[in-house]
């Protein structure tokens, strides 16, 4: 058993930190070596910050982001990043929201220009407020409610996982919340959540350092300052008690399992997070995983079995209180009791007789080519250490947590096994509607 860390390669990309007079942190990471820039810029908002009442407004206010600025009209950001060969996007998650370009690098001062000009006036009108209304619900149509499966388990295991609206409310949106939105909404959202100082810029790429700078005080240094949000706390107590709710989905072809486990602070104690981030792939990361093994190799009881911290699958680009999932479809003729009594097996055999042995090894090597993968590419790295910064105020932790992983040991693993075993989990069970 791997009881120390193992040696794991590592990146040393160059970080460099500044804050403007108005509070915007800027985070550039240089690299010459491809003749792209990636730009993206994070405000510390996402929808656990959204008002009661106004479920879905942060996703449909970066919407609204898209609709024109001050000195950009309506549908021509796309049109100048495209017409650069570049491409670009924005999205919600629960505690922040970002909006990116990829670019060749001679077209820095463009992607510069245009976050700085929506960062300072984007056009909140009537018009554009009703059309992304429109445009929103029927993302809701499309992705949620006339998909199979759609919500699940993101929309709605959270209700049975918490108990504050924060942690439990629909990210996506209520359809009369949305439609009840109203100008004065936008207007105080933007005001109180898209401030200098409650935002991130991120560069990565090929630039000059003096000279990003000096685009950044060009374009960024002239917004007013305004006052920041203090940051809430949703905590909420860990449960010792099991709590189950049951769906029906009328689209869904086959039933569904959703588990989920709360795991610690990240920001509080990473080591023993990373621990969790670990066991996820031990348990459903390939085709040698235990859970893989146990339930669709051995059993048949399930059909496709994944485990994962985050929201969406990323452990790092929020913060707590965050979920471990396990989600499952399985066979109608598998039952819940019996998928729960496998991982159970399965949770206690770690507990009581660790990792095998080259398991721990296995898994970190995989975990950290994937970091690796995550940040060679230009984009990928800027996303990361926005968040990082934005989460963590660490944007080197990107060339730090490869390391980390590689500290993680077989104990540790074995005790998250354990306080996941021992805590009272939340058991969502999709019923299939459209079964036959």
């Amino acid at each position: 058993m791997n009881t120390t860390a193992i040696s794991l390669p590592a990146p040393s990309y160059r970080v460099e930190k500044t804050s403007l007079a108005n509070g915007l942190r800027v985070v550039l990471a240089p690299d010459h070596t491809a003749p792209v820039v990636a730009v993206a810029v994070h405000y510390d908002v996402g929808f656990r910050s959204e008002p009661e009442g106004r479920t879905g407004f942060a996703h449909l206010f970066e919407h609204l982001m898209f609709q024109g600025s001050e000195n950009v009209g309506k549908a021509e950001h796309p049109k100048y990043v495209q017409a650069a060969g570049g491409m670009f996007n924005g999205s919600t998650h629960p505690d922040h929201t970002d909006y990116y370009e990829l670019l060749p690098s001679g077209a820095l001062e463009r992607a510069l220009f245009l976050e700085a000009d929506r960062m300072r006036a984007p056009r909140i009108t009537r018009e554009n407020l009703d059309n992304q209304i429109a445009v929103v619900q029927e993302e809701i149509r499309v992705n949620v409610m006339n998909r199979p499966y759609g919500g699940f388990p993101w929309i709605t295991l959270p209700p049975v996982a918490f108990d504050t609206f924060p942690n439990a409310h629909n990210g996506y949106g209520d359809f009369h919340e949305l439609a009840a939105a109203s100008l004065d909404d936008a207007e105080d959202f933007f005001d109180k959540y898209y401030a200098p100082g409650n935002a991130v810029l991120t560069v990565v790429g090929d630039f000059d350092v003096e000279n990003a700078l000096a685009m950044i005080g060009r374009y960024f240094g002239e917004i007013p300052v305004r006052a920041v949000p203090v940051r809430p706390s949703f905590a909420e107590p860990v449960r010792a008690d099991e709590r189950r709710s049951v769906l029906t989905d009328p689209l869904a072809p086959r039933p569904a399992l959703a588990v989920g486990y709360r795991v610690p602070d990240p920001a509080l104690d990473l080591p023993t997070f990373l621990a969790y981030d670990v066991l996820t792939h031990v348990l459903s990361a390939g085709d040698a995983s235990r859970l893989e093994r146990r339930l669709v190799q051995k059993d048949r009881s399930v059909i496709g079995v994944s485990t994962y911290l985050g929201t969406f699958g990323d452990p790092f680009d929020q913060r707590d209180p965050l979920l471990l999932t396990f989600e499952a479809r399985h066979p109608a003729e598998s039952t819940p009791e019996t998928i729960l009594a496998a991982v159970d097996e399965e949770f206690d055999r770690l507990t009581t007789d660790g990792l095998e042995r080259g398991e721990l090894a296995r898994v970190q090597s995989r975990i950290v080519a994937g970091l690796l993968r995550e940040a060679d590419d230009a984009l990928g790295r800027a996303l990361g250490m926005a968040t990082f910064e934005l989460h963590r105020g660490r944007p080197e932790l990107i060339n730090e947590l490869p390391g980390l992983v590689g500290a993680v040991t077989s104990d540790e693993v074995r005790a998250a096994a354990a306080a996941l075993r021992a805590q009272g989990r939340a058991v969502l069970e999709l019923r299939a509607g459209a079964a036959s």
